[in-house]
């Protein structure tokens, strides 16, 4: 974090953010609770001539977070170039190097989808009829499965697939991603700065300053699922193929993305943003939700020293923002037939049902957490599992290994009582 690559660009922007979310802030405080713009002085005009400007100003906002999010990309692909590896060595789609043999490695260049390389492939054709060797893919975010209740073969059909209803992948693209070859990323803190610095005299005593570092560790965690698939779905319906490529990955990436919010922490779970030892928090109380936010931000830009990109919200309580009116009834963040804005303050709003329900999750995000993947996601298929060689079935496994690190806690704050 130390060695951080400057741009200018971006702190100019990140400045201009920060004052016109004061200038909303402000507004805000005098409105008061109920959202009188009647109350409003530095605002001219009517209620609805106040409302408009309200309105401008948030655009200004969304345009000017977005701006600094698209900076704070390039900032990243900079200072990913200067530390990315050199030439000697290649690195599979895993994050590996290499392959083991028997398997087969498919990358995103490949045309063929990964069942048909299951299929296909050597190990796959080796295996039938006896128990080994085991077919095997290392796959890094898809491969097949399905169930007993799957497709019968040759009847006819629309050709659509209408997926279960379950929650999407919402959080995980916040944390930046890196790989590790270590079983945990160890990393030191700084615990103690003290800065005495001061005027001295001639002659006279310097004053004594204060460093203490203190190392931390984040375990790798594994996340795994199995299922069973009969030989039959494999071999006689291409369509099962596909919907195997993307369901048991799925499934894994999941449970990644809920675990980033809410892993208690205990073996074998990660430990989520919401139960990390030293993250701040904010009450709404009496305030507007919008108004316990942004108090949220300033705590993370006062107390954590950093500068919040991003806001998670739960889709409900994030209802009560989007329906959010004054007084005399004018919606804020737009009308009905507006689509309206997915930010707050300037900052990107990410919606996840996830979250616990009255919690927001403000951060920074992108400077002081990451998401280090030790083995992508990997699909392993074996008749050895239980009965299933004389029953004619094989055995799905899919599981992938990583740590989430919370760099600085204190640069994440809960809203509460939303």
């Amino acid at each position: 974090m130390s060695d951080e690559m400057k741009f200018p660009a971006l702190e100019e922007a990140e400045a201009k953010l920060k004052a016109k979310q004061d200038v909303l802030a402000g507004i805000f405080a005098e409105a008061g609770p109920e959202i009188d713009l009647t109350k409003v002085k530095s605002l001219s005009g009517d209620t609805y001539a106040k409302t408009e400007e309200i309105r401008k100003l948030d655009t200004e906002l969304a345009e000017l977070g977005e701006d600094c999010d698209r900076l704070r990309a390039v900032k990243t692909a900079g200072e990913r170039t200067r530390t990315a590896p050199g030439p000697g060595g290649k690195v599979d789609a895993g994050g590996e190097q290499g392959s083991e043999p028997g398997a087969t490695t498919v990358t995103h260049q490949d045309t063929k989808s990964f069942g048909q390389h299951f299929v296909e492939s050597k190990a796959y054709k080796d295996r039938n009829g006896s128990i080994g060797p085991e077919a095997k893919l290392d796959i890094e975010l898809k491969t097949l499965m399905t169930t007993t209740a799957g497709f019968p073969p040759e009847t006819t059909r629309t050709g659509r697939l209408v997926d279960f209803a379950t929650r999407p992948i919402q959080v995980t693209d916040l944390v930046p991603g890196t790989t590790t070859s270590q079983a945990a990323v160890v990393y030191m803190e700084e615990t103690t700065f003290t800065n005495a610095a001061a005027e001295a005299a001639e002659g006279g005593t310097y004053a004594e300053a204060a460093l203490a570092l203190t190392e931390q560790s984040s375990p790798v965690r594994k996340i795994a699922v199995f299922l069973p698939v009969t030989d039959e779905q494999l071999e006689d319906e291409p369509q099962v193929r596909g919907y195997i490529d993307n369901r048991l990955p799925f499934m894994v990436r999941q449970r990644l993305d809920s675990q980033i919010l809410v892993g208690n922490g205990t073996p074998p779970n990660l430990r989520g943003f919401l139960n990390v030892v030293g993250i701040q928090t904010q009450a709404k109380g009496a305030d507007p939700a919008p108004d316990a936010v942004y108090k949220a931000m300033v705590k993370v830009r006062v107390t954590g020293r950093a500068m919040p990109n991003a806001i998670v919200y739960h889709p409900t309580n994030w209802q009560d923002i989007r329906l959010l009116r004054t007084a005399d009834g004018i919606y804020i963040w737009g009308n009905p037939s507006d689509a309206g804005p997915e930010r707050m303050w300037g900052l990107a709003v990410s919606q996840s049902d996830a979250i616990t329900l009255g919690t927001a999750l403000v951060g920074d995000f992108l400077n002081y957490t990451e998401l280090a993947v030790r083995r992508g996601i990997d699909v392993q298929v074996s008749n050895s599992h239980s009965t299933f060689f004389v029953e004619g079935k094989q055995a799905l496994r899919a599981d992938m290994r990583t740590a989430l690190i919370p760099y600085r806690p204190a640069a994440l704050c809960t809203v509460t009582g939303l």
